[in-house]
């Protein structure tokens, strides 16, 4: 019987494998949808864990359902401005920014 041996690999290691090194621009086109799907993440376990549907998020920061449910799903061309008044009038937080290199 032989022993089969797996090759284990990083996942910084596996990302450089699909997407190209970092700086590449194909790379650079997966963290940015990456942050982008993070963020939307982000904002519906906050919204759930404060107990509100996305209409009511919605209502709390003057934008629609629909908009809500696009940004969860794909926050990708979210305004900063809008952002701003969903962490802080919708669920009561406050944004911090942070630009690394």
């Amino acid at each position: 019987m032989n022993k089969v041996t797996k090759k284990l690999t990083s996942f910084s290691a596996h990302l450089d494998e699909q997407y190209g090194k970092k700086g590449t621009p194909e790379r650079e086109l997966y963290e940015e949808g990456f942050e982008a799907f993070k963020l939307g993440v982000m904002i519906q376990e906050l919204r759930k864990e404060q107990g509100m549907t996305q209409e009511q998020l919605a209502e709390k920061c003057g934008t629609t359902k629909t908009y809500i449910s696009r940004i969860e799903n794909n926050a990708s061309d979210i305004r900063l401005s809008t952002l701003m008044r969903i962490i802080s009038q919708g669920l009561g937080g406050n944004l911090r920014l942070s630009v690394t290199h």
